[in-house]
Formats: C-alpha cells, sequence, structure tokens
C-alpha cells in the first residue's frame, strides 16, 4: 500500500565486510495515524542463497559443515567454556552483484559440493531475520546424481568445508528431533518430507540461471 512508510533520513555507520544503515522512519500504524519519527539500525548484507541437494542414486541430501563463528558465539550462552562452533547446513552463500539468485545457488553448490546442476525449483523466499537484517534467502531444491560431481567441492579461497551426506531417513529423525539448528535446512526439510509424502522423490522443475 502507499504510502504506508517514509524514510527520513539513511546513512551508513559501519562499513567492512558486513554494513549497518541508520534509517530515521516514519510508518502507518494498524489504526490508520502515522507513527513518531523512529531510529532503526538494519543489518545490511543483501541477498543470499541456499539449496538442499537430493541425491537420486543414493536417496541421500548433500549437505556442508564448516566452522561459524556466531555458531560458536551463541552455544558460549549455554556453555561459556566450549570450542564447538561447527554447524551442519545446507550449501549457501551470497549473491554477487551481477548474478541471478539461481547462477549463485550453482555457483556455490559447485564450490562447495562439486555438484554441476542443470535445474533448481524455488521453495521459498524468506527474510532470515527481520528485526534485524535485510538479507533475503532464496531457498532452493535440487535433484542430482553420482555423475553429477565433477569436482571436488570443499569452498572457495579460505574456506574450509566438509561434504556430508546424510540419508533421508536420518534427516527426517533429526527434524523430529528437533536436533537440526540450521534453519534453511529445516525449512527445505519439511519441504521434502511433505512432497515425498505424495509423490516419488522429486525431479527440480527448471529455474533460469
Amino acid at each position: 500500500m502507499s504510502g504506508r512508510a517514509v524514510i527520513e533520513r539513511e546513512r551508513r555507520v559501519f562499513d567492512d565486510f558486513f554494513k549497518i544503515d541508520e534509517f530515521l522512519v516514519t510508518h502507518r500504524r494498524i489504526d490508520g495515524t502515522m507513527s513518531a519519527s523512529q531510529r532503526r539500525l538494519v543489518f545490511e548484507r543483501g541477498d543470499s542463497v541456499a539449496v538442499l541437494l537430493f541425491n537420486a542414486d543414493t536417496k541421500s541430501v548433500i549437505l556442508v559443515e564448516q566452522f561459524r563463528m556466531p555458531a560458536l558465539a551463541g552455544r558460549r550462552r549455554d556453555d561459556p567454556s566450549t570450542t564447538d562452533g561447527w554447524i551442519t547446513e545446507t550449501v549457501a552463500g551470497g549473491v554477487d552483484g551481477n548474478e541471478t539468485p539461481a547462477a549463485a545457488a550453482m555457483r556455490e553448490v559447485f564450490e562447495e559440493t562439486g555438484f554441476r546442476l542443470r535445474e533448481l525449483q524455488l521453495i521459498g523466499k524468506l527474510f532470515s531475520s527481520p528485526g534485524g537484517t535485510s538479507e533475503r534467502v532464496f531457498v532452493y531444491f535440487a535433484e542430482v546424481t553420482d555423475a553429477d560431481q565433477i569436482g571436488t567441492g570443499g569452498g572457495d579461497g579460505d574456506e574450509d568445508i566438509k561434504v556430508v551426506p546424510l540419508p533421508i531417513d536420518e534427516l527426517f529423525d533429526r527434524v523430529a528431533a528437533g536436533s537440526i539448528e540450521d534453519p534453511k535446512l529445516l525449512i527445505a526439510a519439511y519441504w521434502l518430507q511433505n512432497r515425498l509424502k505424495s509423490r516419488p522423490p522429486p525431479a527440480a522443475d527448471a529455474v533460469a540461471a
């Protein structure tokens, strides 16, 4: 609806690998009146992609494991002595300025797992944490076979990524146990579980890169 929000001022207050923007904004309230001016900080990191890979030959999903400092920081709230910063998640990465989300998904899958993709299906587009960041995540599904793994994976540059094949039954057991920590993986796993209830393992629908 037009006129629901008015940005009065915008400036970048932190500019590094990640960005923080400050906004002064008013918005239309539920009762139809306009709010007072409000200062809001937005963690700006652009768009990103996530891909749940399903290997039709092995009936498993292809996940990745790597060290994530934010995961370690979060776990230290429960146990200050922990040194565990590794997390199992979907393939994921940022969308570069010159590429589409689908092209970014194909690039990230090859860099991290060595699999070549021909087709993608968009599961959904979501805000990762709309109370703090403008990041949108394009979550995809892709089906591959053993023959599609033409590279070694492991990531790009100084990334240190382990490829983790996981049988789909074990994936769904982890969903039921509440032990999945990656929201992208949890959303995609529920999608796949629902899809498999009514049909055999799906062939991906094409998405242009």
